[in-house]
């Protein structure tokens, strides 16, 4: 696996490096060996955050975690990596090793919270490739990426869907009615 490690509003230190490189590189095992991991370390005020994303078969694999300490966070991102690779480790073998899943590697970022008081508009966008995919592909993809939605070409209607997880633990559907 291959590994590129980089920082916002930090210095990535050799000793941060290696060991983020030696905890994600648990991993390596799960992937193809040109695999790569990307490792983002971020600071924000007192939150020490890392980002790790694992492009892989078609797939991404995603988790961000923040702690006070950046070494904590490196550890936590990976037990979140590894309990989201056991929890969904059927569906992965299934799907993947089919090859039901071909579409460009995309990520969602988090949504910023918009204050009430601010006038509405929009923040931030992001363009990706939508290829046709089953509503279950949906919902692996969208747990492999830690999101509450995912948007997708419904391969059996041919048209643009969304899936999100719903307070209750179960997921939703939105098609589109014309």
């Amino acid at each position: 696996m291959k590994f590129i490690v980089s920082g916002k509003n930090i210095d990535v230190t050799q000793a941060l490096k290696e060991r983020a490189i030696k905890k994600v590189g648990k991993l390596d095992k799960f992937f193809h060996k040109d695999a790569e991991a990307h490792i983002t370390m971020s600071v924000e005020k007192n939150r020490q955050i890392v980002e790790v994303t694992i492009p892989f078969n078609g797939g991404v694999l995603r988790a961000e975690e923040e702690n006070h300490d950046m070494y904590a966070s490196i550890d936590k991102v990976v037990d979140t990596l590894e309990r989201q690779m056991r929890r969904n480790k059927t569906k992965i073998e299934k799907k993947f090793h089919e090859g039901a899943l071909r579409f460009e590697n995309f990520k969602f970022g988090d949504e910023e919270d918009v204050d009430e008081e601010h006038e509405l508009g929009i923040v931030r966008t992001k363009r990706f490739a939508i290829k046709p995919m089953t509503v279950e592909e949906a919902i692996l993809q969208m747990n492999l990426l830690g999101h509450q939605f995912f948007m997708f070409s419904n391969a059996d209607t041919q048209e643009s869907n969304v899936v999100y997880r719903r307070k209750d633990g179960n997921y939703g559907l939105i098609e589109p009615e014309f």
